[in-house]
């Protein structure tokens, strides 16, 4: 059993009923939307046409909101409906991010994710969802799509039909007829200055997306969809990549041979149990439901990795915590190797496990690089060598640390910025893609990004490279440059990814 939708936008006038049905079925907070209608315009006037576009989940056969939810308060029904338990949502936002649709928004009522749920329990009565009983021209058909003899089945195996986003293999289950390519796919109708009848988000209102010159197609009214990460995640990125970044450094010294002394058995564990620390703040303070956070370990779903994220932060976070408490009851011990064999594996997961779960962030096409995992590896040992080169001001560590930490940071660097060129300097797989990466190189971040993420990095490894035999004065200025420099990259890589419309 399979429940779907077909939309006739052959017949849709664009009433709105649908919308109004939906928000008093479900007491819908003003301004949020679990269905609404979506306006394109073309041509100039008087030679101009509208037309509409009726938005809503897409209850996905492979619905990537289910898998990245970490609590299960997203789930997909025997029925083929993508439902949600509001009482173990926690507000993290991952599910709008994994949904290639914009159906998903926090209610601003519960502080936890809603979207269309076909009114379940509206069929669960034997009942149609409210869109349709108000619909006046029966545009909006529902029913089992695997039920050949269903009304529904005929009609979409009888008549030309179109899915939006088919390139993301989610398996839509909402079938348009008749709907303009415009309407299904943003980029062919880029924003206007201004809508109908509201203002567009400040983010969609300027993305600097070609208008088509043979058709003017443009979105004229859409519902508002402001970004659902921020600074919050931006910094997580950071001190996560510095938490993690110092052990690795201080287990490459440690396999090396080289002596770090009480940096590597005390002030690097340290620095990285608070670092890890403020990631865990930062992470549970984005939360709509914070104090909710316990569910991630207590209603775990297996396939998300924002719950595998957190057992590696917790994992990681164990690691550095033992190697801090040996480093200062038993610093000569052979237990310092044993830590610094495990903190690596553990490390590496608390950089790197960010690509897997933004791999799962399946609407935003730029995040989907499979050079991720490995970049922010690298981008760990960047900021991490370049915190242990600031720590130099303090401490004497000798010739053979100093030149560790220099040559690490500026090895790690290089590659860093090898690894930017290379990720927004070739082809993209999607027009998604390529839309946000051209916002990055050459449209609105593109100041922040070659100044302060490229240009910062660079000029920090012209600095550290005066130090490469001996020093770390200018090593210490480099390592400063270079946590500004993750900090203005991130910034550009978070919110460029999510500035493409997806409605």
């Amino acid at each position: 059993m399979r429940y779907g939708f077909a939309i006739d936008q052959r017949t849709c006038i664009g009433c709105h009923a649908c919308t109004v049905a939906c928000k008093t079925e479900h007491e819908i907070p003003v301004g949020q939307f679990r269905t609404w209608v979506k306006y394109v315009d073309q041509g100039t006037f008087p030679d101009s046409t509208r037309d509409f576009g009726v938005m809503r989940c897409n209850h996905c056969t492979d619905a990537p909101c289910v898998t990245i939810c970490p609590t299960k308060s997203l789930y997909k029904r025997a029925d083929g409906i993508v439902d949600f338990d509001n009482e173990r949502c926690i507000g993290c936002k991952s599910c709008m991010q994994a949904c290639p649709y914009d159906a998903i928004y926090i209610d601003e009522n519960t502080h936890t994710a809603a979207k269309c749920n076909f009114c379940a329990h509206r069929v669960d009565a034997g009942l149609e969802p409210a869109c349709v009983v108000v619909c006046p021209t029966h545009s909006i058909w529902v029913g089992d799509l695997d039920d050949a003899t269903s009304g529904i089945s005929r009609l979409v195996n009888s008549t030309a039909t179109a899915v939006r986003s088919p390139e993301q293999n989610t398996g839509p289950n909402v079938f348009y007829l008749g709907a303009d390519r415009a309407v299904l796919e943003p980029l062919d109708a880029p924003v206007d200055r201004s809508y109908y009848s509201s203002t567009p988000d400040r983010q969609r209102a300027s993305v600097e997306l070609p208008v088509d010159p043979v058709t003017g197609a443009r979105t004229t009214l859409n519902t508002a969809h402001p970004r659902p990460w921020g600074w919050r995640v931006t910094t997580y990125l950071w001190t996560k990549a510095v938490g993690a970044g110092v052990l690795l450094v201080g287990a490459l010294a440690r396999f090396a041979g080289v002596d770090l002394g009480d940096v590597g058995a005390v002030v690097a564990p340290a620095l990285a149990v608070v670092m890890i620390a403020a990631t865990g703040v930062l992470l549970v303070f984005d939360l709509k439901r914070p104090d909710r956070f316990h569910y991630i370990f207590l209603k775990p779903n297996p396939t998300s990795w924002l719950f595998w994220g957190s057992v590696a932060l917790a994992a990681y976070a164990g690691v550095a915590g033992l190697w801090l408490l040996t480093g200062l009851v038993a610093p000569d011990s052979g237990l310092l190797t044993v830590l610094a064999w495990l903190a690596v594996p553990a490390a590496a997961m608390a950089a790197g496990y960010t690509g897997f779960l933004f791999g799962q962030a399946e609407g935003r096409d730029l995040w989907q690089s499979p050079l991720l995992f490995w970049h922010l590896i690298v981008q760990a040992v960047m900021v991490g060598a370049g915190a242990l080169a600031v720590v130099g001001l303090f401490v004497d560590y000798g010739e053979d640390a100093s030149r560790l930490i220099v040559r690490t940071l500026v090895l790690a660097t290089v590659l860093h910025v090898l690894m930017l060129l290379l990720e927004y300097g070739g082809r993209h797989p999607t027009r998604h893609a390529a839309a946000a990466a051209h916002l990055i190189t050459r449209g609105r971040y593109a100041r922040q990004f070659w100044a302060a993420a490229v240009g910062l990095s660079i000029v920090a490894v012209a600095l550290a490279a005066l130090n490469w035999n001996d020093g770390l004065a200018l090593a210490a200025a480099a390592g400063l440059l270079l946590q500004a420099a993750l900090l203005a990259y991130e910034s550009v890589f978070v919110r460029a990814g999510q500035d493409i419309p997806l409605s």
